[in-house]
């Protein structure tokens, strides 16, 4: 066997061995909320010693940031795929509609985005999970910024323009669900229709520019991105 396929089988067992535990902990920490689930509890259930547990993540906090990271790497893959199949769907509001769509599909990140401190805790209060609500995984500068050099963007409007009310707007989305009356029946669809439609009137031109020319460096963005979350997840042994 070969340096490189004995490298490549290492990561595989690896990733393997990983995504086995953050499984584990996935379905622990939504069974019974972060406060009551025990690095013990997730060795049993994944079947394998404490101590392994501790080889991939050094504490119990870095476990959990890497099950909702995990999450964002399909998340991104999954925007990524999108936008290489359509380029309209690397506009803002395309873009944010499905991620609203994609975070709310996925148990731990709609967790985390609608701040649920009965499934998180404390760890909703915790620093670990700061990179994951950041203005990077909504719309990074660079996104925006290729946004705007291809008039994607309101003319006159600036990547730094949009650092504090963007976030505003689609956490608001999100942080709004467990204060909804009981009147307002939307579907999850409906909900993503008005956020893209709020974005698209207050952030994007009448007549945008054509996408194509900009569709190749959006998507190399979001690549780059999943890549830094998959690298947080299995702590940078993953098989990419």
């Amino acid at each position: 066997m070969s340096h490189q396929s004995w490298e490549s089988d290492m990561r595989g067992e690896h990733d393997g061995r990983a995504d086995r535990i953050l499984d584990a902990a996935k379905e622990l920490l939504l069974r019974w909320g972060y406060r009551r689930v025990t690095i013990d509890e997730i060795a049993k259930l994944a079947a394998v010693g404490k101590g392994t547990i501790y080889l991939h993540w050094r504490t119990r906090e870095q476990l959990f940031f890497a099950v909702a990271a995990r999450e964002a790497v399909a998340m991104l893959d999954a925007v990524a795929a999108a936008m290489r199949a359509d380029p309209d769907e690397i506009m803002l509001h395309r873009y944010m509609r499905r991620f609203f769509l994609e975070a709310m599909g996925r148990p731990v990140l709609r967790a985390l985005f609608t701040r649920d401190a009965e499934t998180l805790d404390k760890f909703l209060s915790s620093p670990a999970r700061k990179p994951l609500e950041g203005a990077k995984l909504i719309a990074s500068r660079d996104y925006l910024r290729v946004l705007a050099g291809h008039g994607l963007l309101r003319a006159g409007l600036r990547p730094e323009d949009l650092d504090y009310s963007l976030p505003t707007i689609v956490f608001g989305f999100f942080a709004i669900e467990p204060l909804l009356p009981a009147d307002v029946t939307l579907g999850l669809e409906e909900k993503a229709g008005h956020l893209a439609d709020t974005l698209r009137r207050t952030f994007e031109p009448e007549r945008p520019s054509a996408r194509e020319p900009a569709a190749a460096e959006v998507v190399e963005i979001f690549e780059r991105l999943s890549h830094d979350f998959r690298d947080a997840a299995y702590g940078g042994k993953h098989g990419s």
